[in-house]
């Protein structure tokens, strides 16, 4: 039988399955997606030639919620494997919290400890843990790997780990952690596959999506990131605020009554794009509004994404590389431009002729710093570790 390896990144309103063929080669042998989870879910498979082997929506009797969701994905999984031998499932989690720093086979004792760090990370957590479980129970004697999106970040000097409050909290874990780490990692490698003396060098990642960060690289490694003890830190996302003085929290509490629950809904679900457009958090309606507050919404997100470009080039005491990834970096060319413009004193100069086509280089041939556009491939990541931590052809 043929080995595969599975991977799951079951998100906030999403569940993405990947199978890929574990031999001396990784390769991809179908995607599945399911989207729009909570409100008017969709799922789709792909498989890797390009056939489109499901495309429906998903309807029901109640919403459409991540378990319903999971077993639609299992079920259709199990049709799809027969034949094939499931090797290893590798998993995205987001939280690692102080612990862990490496991909591990999740056991009993580890699912617990992750299940204890879901307060750090509400929106992604719990579901990657109930991807574990799902697959768990589909494939009990098969080992289930957790690859964390903190664990790129763990060797950061503490000046950027830490917050300025009493040591006892940096001890007690609650500390900056830095999230996409796997997205990071697989541009690392990227870049030193491919651009060895950029790799080499200072690098600036901007990972652009519904969540969104940025990380400095110094010879790829992690040095900094504009994410911190959660998710929610940093630059404004689809739905996240983002940066936020810690004081209007305080103020919503004491002067509008607003609890931890309701907190945690606007930061969360009501903030970002979709809070200060009012339309939606997703780039490509924003971009085609045409409204005002649209607009407004994305020069916020593009000023706040040059404000971290700043920092993070001062942390790395310069700038070689600039390279954006994720669905608004890969696909958006005017918020690609409008990140780099005027940006001739850092420099970057952009090509507006590459940019539009959406090429690898994006700089001019006068730019200091290269600019790339590198698609991410977390899925892909996440398989090899899984697979390093098994024998392929032993059955996990």
């Amino acid at each position: 039988m043929s080995p595969v390896a599975l991977v799951v990144n079951a998100g906030s309103s999403s569940i993405k399955l990947e199978v890929f063929e574990a031999g001396r080669e990784l390769v991809s042998l179908a995607e599945l997606l399911i989207e729009g989870i909570g409100s008017r879910p969709v799922f789709r498979a792909n498989a890797a030639c390009g056939t489109v082997l499901v495309d429906r929506a998903l309807k029901g009797d109640k919403p459409v919620d991540h378990r319903t969701a999971l077993a639609e994905a299992t079920a259709w999984l199990e049709a799809f494997l027969a034949g094939r031998k499931v090797v290893v499932v590798g998993h995205r989690v987001v939280h690692g919290g102080p612990g862990y720093a490496a991909p591990l086979i999740v056991d009993s004792a580890v699912r617990a400890a992750l299940e204890k760090l879901v307060p750090l990370a509400p929106l992604h957590q719990p579901h990657n843990l109930a991807g574990i479980d799902a697959m768990a129970a589909l494939y009990p004697f098969v080992s289930q790997v957790a690859c964390f999106d903190t664990a790129f970040h763990r060797g950061h000097p503490f000046v950027a780990d830490t917050f300025a409050l009493p040591r006892a909290f940096y001890d007690q874990g609650i500390r900056r952690y830095g999230f996409h780490g796997l997205s990071y990692e697989y541009v690392a490698r990227r870049l030193a596959e491919t651009w060895p003396s950029l790799a080499a060098g200072r690098v600036v990642v901007a990972h652009l999506g519904n969540g969104a960060s940025m990380c400095a690289l110094k010879s790829g490694r992690s040095i900094d990131s504009t994410m911190g003890f959660t998710a929610v830190d940093g630059l404004p996302m689809g739905t996240r605020c983002g940066q936020l003085d810690p004081g209007v929290l305080i103020h919503l509490m004491t002067e509008r009554g607003m609890d931890a629950d309701a907190l945690t809904r606007l930061i969360y679900t009501e903030s970002g794009l979709k809070g200060l457009s009012g339309l939606s958090n997703d780039m490509r309606a924003l971009e085609a509004s045409g409204s005002e507050a649209a607009a407004q919404a994305i020069d916020y997100f593009v000023y706040r994404i040059r404000k971290e470009l700043g920092a993070l080039a001062a942390a790395l005491g310069g700038l070689d590389g600039l390279v954006f990834t994720a669905g608004i970096g890969e696909n958006s060319a005017r918020v690609r431009a409008a990140v780099c413009e005027g940006m001739e004193w850092l420099g970057i100069v952009l090509d507006p002729a590459r940019n539009a086509a959406g090429e690898t280089v994006l700089s001019a041939p006068r730019s200091r710093v290269t600019v790339l556009r590198i698609p991410t491939d977390e899925e892909r990541m996440i398989a090899l570790h899984a697979l390093a931590l098994v024998d392929p052809t032993g059955g996990g």
